[in-house]
């Protein structure tokens, strides 16, 4: 009798944290949707399907999430950690179009067009990503004019996005592009920006070499526009930087 009471009990408390466990999954999940510039617009009833659609994904530094060609899985979206989307030319030489930190989403286009994923995806970090299943989210968008028009106001914010980085590569100089980076960089609860570990892959993003990129943060550092230590940037003159950015 008293055994049983003591199982009874146990399955109880075992219950109870994957309740809490859950809760806070969920919790989790709603943060980083909240913090994804592509779902801002989506509010209501429309961000909780999201919420409930949204599967968690754990990759190791250095892994291959998909490759070009891939029939795409879905939206991924980071959590936490940092992806590089990337091609190779016929040479093999590797280009990054983007460098996706917390909040970012990739292959949101291939999603959402249900065609092949047009790059390469790979953790440069231990990454936490959520994954919005493709055929799942089409039907979604098919059924939801709230989340449809959530995800216009977001697709806006991120077709102005990639408007500045094609107007990094053609006007600006590597100053610029480095400051405007900087100023669009996701930051931490204190304030600061966390590079990625490996500098060139930030660089080629900035289609910029590795030196160039170093020497222009130095320069931005002893200008006393940010401060750098062991990788970690914090910006000290915003009104500075957003003048470099715009060639001023």
């Amino acid at each position: 009798m008293g055994g049983s009471v003591g199982a009874t009990g146990k399955c109880r408390l075992d219950m109870d944290q994957l309740v809490f466990y859950f809760e806070a999954r969920v919790a989790d999940i709603q943060q980083t949707l909240r913090f994804c510039r592509l779902f801002h617009g989506v509010q209501g009833a429309a961000f909780e399907r999201l919420t409930q659609m949204a599967e968690a994904k754990w990759f190791k530094a250095g892994t291959t999430i998909f490759r070009q060609g891939d029939t795409a899985a879905g939206v991924f979206i980071v959590a936490s950690g940092m992806v590089r989307v990337f091609k190779l030319n016929p040479n093999g030489k590797e280009h990054v179009l983007h460098m996706v930190g917390r909040g970012g989403t990739f292959a949101e286009v291939a999603a959402m067009g249900n065609f092949a994923c047009p790059a390469f995806a790979e953790a440069i970090e231990d990454a936490e990503v959520l994954l919005l299943p493709a055929e799942e989210f089409r039907k979604a968008l098919a059924t939801d004019h709230q989340l449809c028009l959530g995800l216009v106001q977001g697709m806006a914010m991120w077709v102005r996005h990639m408007v500045g980085i094609v107007e990094d590569v053609t006007l600006r100089d590597a100053a610029g592009r480095v400051a405007r980076y900087l100023l669009e960089a996701p930051t931490s609860a204190d304030g600061s920006i966390e590079l990625p570990t490996l500098k060139r892959h930030l660089a080629s993003h900035l289609n910029l070499t590795s030196e160039t990129f170093s020497r222009t943060l130095r320069r931005l550092d002893e200008d006393g526009l940010i401060a750098s230590t062991d990788g970690t940037l914090r910006v000290l003159d915003r009104e500075g930087l957003q003048m470099l950015a715009e060639g001023l």
